[in-house]
């Protein structure tokens, strides 16, 4: 018996650490409605997709995932076609 009831390790805001405001990143939102954002090392694209529909109330597409050079996890969150990605990242105060 636990005394506690265990908590998730891994909550909305500990995966989705910060979106990503390069060149790049602002061309993928105007031009192919994906969000880019630096996630936690240990988050699956599951993780990721639930993460951006709660904390931003949008449906995901898909979610492609690379691990930079420099150890950290990038995710490309693609959009359904109901959400624009330029209306979100001014929502988040990205643009």
């Amino acid at each position: 018996r636990r005394s506690v009831e265990s908590r998730e390790r891994m909550d909305k805001y500990r995966i989705i650490q910060c979106p990503v405001t390069t060149e790049s990143a602002m061309k993928k939102i105007e031009e192919i409605n994906t969000l880019v954002f630096l996630v936690d090392i240990k988050a699956t694209k599951l993780n990721i997709k639930e993460a951006v529909r709660q904390m931003y109330d949008v449906k995901c597409a898909k979610v492609n995932t690379l691990i930079r050079p420099d150890g950290k996890k990038k995710a490309y969150v693609h959009l359904t076609q109901d959400y624009d990605a330029l209306d979100v990242a001014n929502r988040i105060g990205i643009i």
